[in-house]
């Protein structure tokens, strides 16, 4: 089966109601991103400083790994784990869905199922273009393809994930509070391009020292320009005859951005997606990583979490403990001493085992049954229980001397007293 026909049919047997597709419906549905360059981009993705806070965002959000609890779909787990639709694997899909909420503070979800009618995986749509449309009494969710086809889907179905959420009961607000500070940024690198291509220019300043007609002096200009100032003159040598008196270079200046300027302007945009320079250049420390880590990404994904818990999962099974979470190994962005410190307490205390051990460290894991058992150090014991079992282990002791020593009078028939 051909590459779109596969997706035809996944988007058939996923509950999209739309005309037979061809071909080049489909090259141009699944066409490269195009960005649209205007005086000011009305598109958070074509500015550089967005699409770094963006990137860094969903790359770490695509490091989440899904897992599912309950027995209802834990035959899926491992699949959903590398692969979450037969064109993205899990790694994209997150980073995609990530990336969708930053620009358009929307995102929807669609379920893909099997043969069978299970769920199969979830592909993101979107939002743009996206309408809820009402046929019949049923609300669905209309979906407009680049290519100018329809689809749809019952909305009873999609999963919805927002940020900004406030005026609709639905979708996220727009990110519009953003634009004055697009239009400082697009102006200021507008500002420092011209700035860098003035300063690079050679001017002069004279004074013709007779009467000529206008003609004569824009002629004698372009002539003065094309034999001194152009790529033929390679001798970097200036002359100049008796028509012109008191020739003076114009020396320009680079023009350099206001830098306290430029950090606000920085800090405005790190302010809006919950972000820091840190972050962005992967020079963060362990504390810095927590902090954007519970204040960005664990929300995102708890909210992902739920998202996909309600669309698989019906009440009665999310009431006997089948739901799907998103987690990472933060263990990993840990300092080398904090690492050798819980590596020591941890395995001491039977907390970590040695797997977890070697995973934190990037190690790979053993396969003895050594590997994933716990050990403790038998140091410690409650207050109530000192002595004990110094007391338990004396008394079992002389239980076993008495007895040895009964046996072997019995065998010769003597008698003694056990000391």
């Amino acid at each position: 089966m051909g590459f779109f026909n596969r997706i035809s049919g996944i988007f058939r047997r996923s509950g999209f109601r739309r005309r037979a597709p061809r071909a080049e419906d489909f090259f141009r549905m699944f066409q490269g991103y195009t960005p649209v360059f205007t005086s000011a981009p009305e598109s958070l993705y074509e500015m550089e400083l967005i699409r770094a806070a963006i990137h860094s965002f969903a790359s770490f959000c695509s490091l989440l790994k899904p897992e599912i609890k309950g027995t209802a779909l834990e035959h899926m787990e491992r699949h959903w784990q590398m692969s979450i639709n037969p064109f993205m694997d899990t790694s994209k899909f997150l980073y995609r869905l990530a990336t969708i909420l930053s620009v358009d503070n929307n995102a929807f979800i669609i379920p893909l199922e099997g043969r069978n009618g299970q769920i199969a995986g979830f592909y993101p749509l979107m939002p743009m273009n996206s309408v809820i449309v009402e046929h019949e009494g049923v609300l669905w969710l209309r979906y407009l393809f680049p290519n100018g086809q329809y689809a749809a889907i019952e909305f009873d179905r999609v999963g919805i994930i927002t940020q900004h959420h406030y005026r609709n009961e639905i979708f996220g607000e727009s990110n519009s509070t953003l634009k004055p500070t697009i239009q400082l940024l697009h102006t200021n690198n507008e500002g420092i391009v011209t700035g860098i291509k003035n300063s690079a220019n050679i001017r002069f300043l004279m004074r013709i020292n007779q009467m000529l007609h206008p003609d004569d002096i824009r002629i004698e200009r372009e002539r003065f320009s094309e034999e001194n100032l152009s790529a033929d003159n390679k001798s970097g040598v200036l002359m100049y005859d008796l028509k012109f008196d008191d020739v003076k270079q114009i020396e320009n200046k680079p023009y350099n951005i206001n830098a306290a300027q430029m950090k606000e302007i920085a800090q405005n945009v790190f302010n809006y997606f919950g972000t820091n320079e840190s972050i962005l250049q992967n020079s963060y420390n362990e504390e810095g990583f927590n902090a954007y880590f519970e204040g960005k990404i664990a929300p995102w994904a708890n909210q992902l979490s739920l998202v996909l818990t309600n669309m698989i999962f019906s009440r009665r099974e999310i009431a006997h403990g089948n739901e799907i979470i998103l987690t990472v190994n933060r263990l990993q962005y840990l300092s080398h001493k904090t690492k050798l410190d819980l590596s020591t307490a941890g395995f001491d205390r039977g907390l970590l085992t040695r797997n977890e051990i070697r995973k934190m460290w990037g190690q790979p894991q053993v396969e003895d049954e050594d590997g994933d058992i716990f050990f403790i150090r038998k140091e410690y014991t409650r207050m109530e229980d000192l002595g004990k079992e110094i007391k338990a282990n004396a008394n079992s002791a002389g239980q076993g001397v008495q007895g040895n020593d009964n046996t072997h009078d019995s065998g010769t028939g003597g008698a003694h007293t056990a000391i």
